[in-house]
């Protein structure tokens, strides 16, 4: 028995927990069905499709917003802040990236408000806390592994010393990833005040997955399920589930963090901080306006454009960099989830000369890379420096403790953000220079990054997003046109820019055949939970048992690694596995 079939088998007899096919999240969207194909016939007509699935969110968000547990969420916000208590976000892939940006959003608030805050407000910049599995370093590149273990959420939150009366929001699409599920039990064990956030059914999280059924029985965790249905590609949650969770939570933190002050601050100061009160049916409205304003004729037409300009590069082994100020994190963020979801080269890090150069990358025109990533993050990265023996006490696996990753710092850094020169793309067969910009920001920003920096890329672009009456700097200018209202963590721009780059980037990678049907046959299945969508995927294409389709994929992986060794080609071990099956079918 080969050593692929030997570790498959012990996949099917031992990670029953990690059997997730009954669930909402990993289901297909009948919506789309026929994107891959409708996207080669008419691409128009495809990224509607992508976008019909998000006109599922708002009549799901208008349920939550009635809900007694947001009301619950906003009521400990404010607490947490009067008492100088602190509030953590944790997730891990996505929901850690969520975690992230709603910290940077806070943040970014308070160092732009400072000047025009009484003497009586105190400082709470400090007090939002982001974990994600694997720490920053894991924003950039996936750490293989680290939502699986419930231990490594609980002494990440450890770490940070939580105390009673902090707030915990544990934020997981599929409501069952152990990293997340740890940070909550944790924070519960802590005295802190928890909620729990999912995207699927109470009802099927409780039937089918043990870990998820044990936190919602607790009923000390104030639940929030922001069910919308099955994602426009399947499984892939950082799309319509992390929307609907960035909309909540960041709807509640910025509802909370605005009652605070009002009760602080003169009208003055209230009026030129910005400090609208928003009701939920007037966050429920925005969110509604921005969606249809984004799926007008001429906002999906711009869109195909965009998708036609990508993919022209890709063809032809170009590279893209995006340039951003305010909103570089929010980029980055769907720049890196490119690649776990359709398997494209993750960044690469300073020196590196071996790995292939990433498809996207991210750049701040205005700072070098340590600058760079203390705007993006508002604060000096948190990396994580576990030694051996801290993996040796979590009794992690083995290979972890034999060579424990290097996730701190100075490991950040070495990807390098920062406005430096790059050849290893400037120089490629093709490159291109994309700016994406918003608001205010727009006439600084495109004409310091295009006419400093793209003259150095064959082509040069510019995004615009929002309404501008501004003259457009570039040769060809794709303009978004869409009212953002201005509010504390600025909630309307970060969903407008998520909105339309998971939409482009999504488009783009099925145009590239990536996609089949609404499958993500492209995926690097790097842990339990994905090599059960991979296996699951295999059996839908092949018409064949879970079992046979779990076998053939950890063959694939195996091959698929050993070529890396030997500096093939990188391929899908899913879709390998796929056309393997085929050949031996016919």
């Amino acid at each position: 028995m080969s050593d692929a079939i030997k570790r498959a088998e012990e996949f099917l007899s031992r990670e029953q927990a990690f059997r997730l096919g009954e669930l909402l999240t990993e289901s297909s969207h009948p919506k789309t069905k026929t994107l891959s194909q409708t996207a080669k016939d008419d691409l128009p007509a495809a990224i509607r499709l992508l976008q019909s699935v998000d006109d599922d969110i708002p009549p799901a968000m208008e349920k939550v917003l009635q809900q007694d547990s947001f009301q619950e969420l906003i009521e400990s916000f404010i607490k947490a802040m009067r008492n100088n208590k602190r509030i953590f976000f944790t997730g891990c892939g996505a929901t850690g990236r969520l975690s992230i940006l709603l910290e940077a959003a806070w943040r970014r608030f308070w160092q732009n408000s400072k000047q025009n805050l009484s003497e009586n407000i105190p400082d709470l910049e400090d007090r939002v806390f982001s974990v994600m599995a694997g720490g920053d370093f894991a924003l950039i590149k996936s750490v293989e592994g680290y939502e699986d273990f419930p231990d490594f959420g609980r002494y990440q939150m450890k770490e940070h010393n939580i105390q009673p009366g902090d707030v915990v929001v544990a934020i997981t699409e599929g409501g069952e990833t152990p990293f997340v599920i740890g940070t909550a039990w944790e924070g519960l064990d802590a005295g802190a005040r928890v909620f729990f956030v999912y995207n699927n059914p109470t009802e099927v999280l409780s039937r089918h997955v043990k870990r998820s059924r044990e936190i919602i029985e607790e009923l000390s965790i104030t639940k929030l399920d922001l069910t919308t249905g099955p994602m426009a590609i399947t499984g892939s949650t950082r799309m319509q589930a992390t929307t609907a969770e960035l909309f909540v939570v960041g709807s509640a933190l910025e509802t909370a963090l605005v009652r605070f002050l009002k009760d602080k601050l003169p009208k003055k100061k209230i009026l030129k901080l910005g400090l609208n009160q928003l009701e939920p049916a007037n966050y429920l409205r925005l969110l509604s306006e921005l969606m249809k304003q984004l799926s007008s004729a001429q906002a999906v037409d711009t869109l195909a454009r965009v998708t036609r300009f990508e993919e022209s590069i890709y063809r032809f082994g170009g590279l893209i960099t995006y340039m951003a100020d305010s909103f570089l994190l929010d980029v980055l963020t769907d720049t890196t989830e490119r690649s776990p979801t359709f398997m494209l080269p993750a960044f690469r890090k300073y020196g590196d000369t071996l790995s292939p150069n990433s498809w996207a990358f991210v750049k701040d025109p205005f700072r070098i890379t340590e600058k760079a990533w203390h705007a993006l993050l508002q604060r000096e990265p948190r990396g994580l420096n576990w030694q051996r023996s801290i993996y040796e006490q979590l009794k992690t696996p083995p290979g972890l403790q034999a060579q424990p990753p290097k996730l701190d710092n100075s490991e950040i850094y070495k990807f390098m953000i920062g406005n430096e020169s790059d050849p290893s793309r400037t120089d490629a067969p093709d490159s291109a220079l994309v700016v994406i910009t918003t608001g205010d920001e727009t006439d600084t920003l495109m004409h310091t990054a295009l006419q400093k920096f793209g003259p150095q890329y064959n082509k040069s672009v510019a995004l615009v997003i929002g309404s501008t009456d501004n003259t457009p700097l570039s040769d060809e200018t794709f303009q978004f046109p869409c009212n953002l209202t201005n509010s504390p963590l600025q909630l309307w721009h970060h969903l407008a820019v998520k909105l339309i780059l998971n939409t482009l980037s999504t488009a783009t990678m099925v145009r590239m055949d990536r996609v089949i049907g609404n499958a993500m046959v492209w995926l690097s299945p790097s842990n339990k939970k994905l090599i059960d969508r991979g296996s699951r995927l295999i059996s839908q294409q092949m018409n064949c048992s879970y079992e046979q389709a779990c076998i053939a994929l950890h063959e694939a992986i195996e091959e698929v690694e050993s070529g890396q060794r030997q500096g093939k080609e990188v391929t899908s071990p899913v879709a390998l596995a796929i056309k393997r099956l085929r050949d031996t079918k016919e």
